[in-house]
């Protein structure tokens, strides 16, 4: 790893974003989306593994590969200009492979990643039936995929399943462990409401990140709310794909009773924004983005 602290890398720029207040962190499981994330003011987005995985066909389950993820993390961070977090999985294997993800997610255009201790293959953090790895085994991963960064700007987040497992103190043992190995950030996942959230951070003093993610374990907790918790970073890592794809279904029930669009026109994206969206003039020459 580099003694280098270069101002200009993603994880430097998402390092002052933390400095400044809670980061909120909309998931992009495209690159036009994350031009919309972008353009929206957001600060930073997020390359969520089970979209990607969802958006190639997939259930979250750990089949999609490095290859298909550092594709995505590069095209999301070359439209938006934003710092991405990407999601890691369990690091694509071994301490070994987890290395190597640390260098090529960031060689991507990554800010962080986020690493998670569970048992491969993986499930949904807000499934249960999980399994977890020894404390210890996580603990060696997290320390050697922080030697690994390219510069110590990159941003190491290790996430911990411990809760729904072990219980929500053992969870605590594990991020303060997993600080020590050399996360920057602690990801608890399968929170259930503001106490546990209170109740983690009280117990692991660091910078945190929350999942508002729907559907799940989580009640809805604000943005506001987590800041005020002590949480420096929120994901909402599936919300933009769930509201597209039931337009997307909604759509396609209207076209199949009614063979015909047309009063499905006020709900779409005009012509006009898309153009806006890609900063392109059918009527000038185009070139290529470099972030929003």
């Amino acid at each position: 790893m580099s003694d280098q602290h270069t101002p200009n890398h993603p994880g430097a720029r998402l390092r002052a974003s933390m400095r400044q207040g809670i980061v909120v962190v909309p998931g992009a499981f495209n690159a036009l989306v994350g031009r919309a994330v972008a353009r929206a003011g957001f600060s930073a987005c997020y390359v969520s593994g089970a979209a990607t995985a969802n958006s190639s066909g997939y259930p979250d389950i750990g089949l999609i590969t490095l290859t298909e993820m550092t594709r995505t993390i590069r095209e999301v961070a070359d439209a938006s200009g934003l710092p991405v977090i990407a999601d890691a999985d369990t690091g694509f294997g071994e301490v070994e492979c987890a290395t190597r993800t640390v260098v090529e997610y960031e060689r991507a255009g990554a800010a962080a990643l986020h690493v998670e201790d569970q048992v491969f293959p993986k499930r949904c953090g807000h499934l249960d039936g999980k399994e977890v790895v020894s404390a210890q085994a996580m603990a060696d991963k997290v320390s050697a995929m922080a030697g690994a960064r390219l510069s110590r700007d990159f941003v190491i987040i290790a996430r911990t399943d411990a809760k729904a497992v072990e219980g929500l103190d053992r969870a605590i043992h594990r991020a303060n462990l997993y600080r020590e190995a050399g996360a920057d950030v602690i990801f608890p996942e399968g929170l259930a409401d503001t106490a546990e959230f209170r109740a983690f951070a009280d117990g692991s003093p660091g910078p945190s990140l929350a999942n508002m993610t729907e559907f799940g374990k989580t009640l809805h907790i604000t943005a506001s709310e987590f800041s005020a918790l002590g949480y420096s970073i929120v994901l909402y890592p599936l919300s933009t794909m769930r509201m597209a794809m039931a337009a997307v279904e909604d759509g396609l029930s209207h076209l199949k009773a009614h063979g015909s669009f047309e009063a499905m026109l006020p709900r779409m994206q005009t012509r006009q924004d898309l153009y806006s969206l890609l900063r392109y003039s059918p009527d000038a020459q185009w070139n290529f983005p470099n972030g929003s």
